[in-house]
């Protein structure tokens, strides 16, 4: 076994993928309740991405050294990344193009089967307008810095599908 793919079949790696999104989302949380700054419903839609890959480091987490539990896991991360990607380029585009005609709705449309802005509203209610752009590091948007996140959750994920994907090398009678 190679050096990477025993880390991707332990538990430490999983840790480190569901920490870093537990940083993202106790950040937003900083910006929202501390700084006062208003998330708007794209933002909502990244943060439910994050809750997706938090929710890929806690499921590789269970049992890294089932090859089942490491797919599930890295499915679940890869949609979450690919989705808030997409999401972030689009916000992106809305600040920097703004147009009357390419705006965000003032309510999540979550399913009506599972209204997170109404069950959790202090984290999953926008409160912000999509084309607003409230705080700016080292020249970097927000939303901007969620593109450099969710290409970096894409490229780890890239580094890490083969090792994630292989099954182990233990020593075999069979063989």
């Amino acid at each position: 076994m190679t050096v990477i793919t025993r880390f991707a079949h332990s538990r430490s790696s999983w840790f480190i993928l569901a920490g870093t999104a537990l940083g993202l989302e106790l950040s937003a949380l900083y910006f929202q309740h501390i700084m006062k700054l208003d998330p708007c419903v794209m933002c909502i839609y990244q943060r439910l991405a994050v809750f997706g890959i938090l929710a890929a480091g806690l499921i590789g987490m269970t049992a890294p050294k089932y090859r089942i539990v490491r797919i599930l896991a890295d499915i679940v991360w890869a949609v979450s990344a690919t989705w808030g990607l997409k999401l972030a380029l689009s916000l992106v585009d809305m600040q920097t193009n703004p147009s009357p005609f390419s705006t965000c709705s003032f309510l999540p449309e979550f399913p009506a089967w599972m209204p997170l802005h109404e069950w959790f509203p202090s984290i999953m209610m926008p409160t912000g307008m999509c084309t607003d752009v409230p705080w700016v590091f080292m020249g970097v948007t927000m939303a901007e810095w969620m593109v450099v996140a969710f290409s970096g959750f894409l490229v780890a994920w890239l580094l890490f599908i083969v090792p994630i994907l292989s099954g182990s090398n233990k020593p075999s009678l069979y063989k």
